[in-house]
């Protein structure tokens, strides 16, 4: 019940208005959020790159409306791969990015576009692209534009969600040779008849989903903080003969560093997922609904506002 009111209040344009004002919410933002210009996004990165860990980067927003806005969300990429390649950060970090943010809710055909250029520029500064899952409604558009990037860029990256009941058989579409895909447990508010609602059912179909990647030809990249899911993914590693250069792991910045670097230490690829930009509030929102017990910091934001 508290995440779904915490989802709920992703949504709403009064409580970011209250969030975004309290001087709290800036200690909340810095725990996950590597700041809000490129200059922030690299120099996290050139610190997480030197620890030993690899990267993906995303530009904050989502839900654009109009074609500006995507043109604004292509050329701040564009922008952050020059960046990166001339800092020499390439490969190890690659970036992330939310077809929504590029035209996809107005114009799939734009979005496909703005994808398009970025993967371009990626493969130009020696590194590549993964396409962010979103909610339920998206997920045919975004597995249809994947799948024609991949023609052009096989290393294009999918994100599938467990919670989604859907996930297992998308997973049996993915798990082919040079497949690279994300599985993730889901951070968006669902209705029942598309979605696991318990932590339960949750759990056991990222299991399930993690078998059938494991068990293909692709390469898997294991999303999770859940110590458990973490160990059960080394086990099927182990199971299905995968050498630690055969998947990786991923985990979101401002979650588990000590953990990230122990298992980085044991020699796995673990990928840290680093966002940055302006438009924080709605991934912040979500990270809180993934561990409730941490709207004790939005309580005091909003306590302490004005």
């Amino acid at each position: 019940m508290l995440r779904s009111v915490i989802l709920a209040a992703a949504r709403s344009h009064r409580v970011e208005r209250i969030v975004e004002t309290a001087p709290v919410s800036r200690s909340i933002v810095r725990r996950f959020i590597a700041g809000e210009h490129v200059e922030d996004a690299l120099q996290r990165t050139r610190e997480l790159v030197a620890a030993g860990l690899a990267v993906t980067i995303d530009h904050l927003g989502e839900d654009t409306t109009n074609p500006q806005q995507a043109e604004a969300t292509r050329e701040e990429y564009l922008k952050l791969l020059d960046a990166l390649h001339a800092a020499e950060l390439t490969p190890a970090a690659e970036v992330s990015l939310k077809l929504s943010a590029l035209g996809q809710v107005f114009d799939e055909k734009v979005a496909y576009e703005h994808a398009r250029a970025i993967c371009a520029k990626a493969s130009e500064a020696g590194t590549t692209v993964t396409l962010d899952a979103e909610d339920h409604t998206t997920t045919d558009s975004t597995l249809e534009v994947l799948g024609r990037l991949r023609a052009e860029f096989p290393t294009t990256g999918a994100v599938v969600q467990s919670y989604l009941r859907r996930t297992e058989a998308d997973c049996r579409e993915l798990a082919v040779t040079g497949s690279r895909v994300r599985l993730c447990k889901g951070a968006y508010k669902e209705p029942e008849s598309v979605a696991y609602q318990s932590r339960l059912e949750v759990d056991k179909s990222y299991v399930r989903c993690l078998n059938v990647l494991m068990s293909g030809t692709g390469y898997p990249m294991i999303a999770t903080h859940d110590p458990r899911l973490v160990a059960i993914g080394e086990d099927r590693a182990k199971w299905f003969d995968r050498n630690p250069d055969e998947f990786e792991i991923q985990m979101l910045y401002g979650v588990r560093p000590d953990e990230q670097l122990r298992l980085a230490r044991l020699g796995y690829t673990v990928r840290v997922y680093l966002p940055y930009g302006t438009q924080w509030y709605a991934y912040m929102m979500r990270r809180l609904a993934e561990r409730p017990a941490n709207l004790g910091f939005l309580a005091r934001a909003v306590s302490s506002r004005g």
